[in-house]
């Protein structure tokens, strides 16, 4: 596989994986294409890696949750008449293993030997733990 880069990015607002999902399910009904997308006002300059098979990781409450795979970058312009760029996204969202990150303001790269695995598929589906305690296994490594 060519080589790619993932982005990592705080979910603001959300307080789980489903409230992610259910933001993104209710947004993307506004599209011709149906998919969640995330607007920036940055585009990444390494835009080419990312396309190759790169994926955006969510940081919901401090910790790394869960992963969409990125399928295109689209230029947008508001109403203000800036360049952004949408972030088009695989509807699937993939849990990984918790992995605590501090804040950090926008995106950030994140190469593929540093990401979190993605959970198997039967242990995505297990109800969610407790933000704390998924947060204090994260930071002792168990998760």
């Amino acid at each position: 596989m060519d080589k790619y880069i993932n982005l990592i990015k705080l979910s603001v607002g959300t307080d789980s994986v489903d409230d992610l999902i259910d933001w993104q399910e209710t947004h993307r009904l506004r599209f011709d294409d149906n998919l969640p997308r995330h607007v920036t006002r940055m585009w990444p300059k390494r835009d080419a890696e990312i396309l190759k098979g790169g994926s955006i990781y969510w940081v919901i409450k401090g910790v790394v949750q869960c992963r969409q795979r990125i399928l295109r970058l689209d230029e947008v312009r508001g109403e203000d008449g800036i360049r952004r760029c949408a972030i088009i996204l695989d509807p699937e969202v993939i849990r990984t293993q918790a992995a605590l990150k501090r804040p950090f303001q926008g995106w950030r790269y994140l190469k593929p030997e540093d990401t979190p695995p993605d959970l198997p598929k039967g242990r995505a589906q297990d109800d969610a733990l407790p933000d704390d305690l998924n947060r204090a296994l994260a930071e002792i490594g168990v998760l």
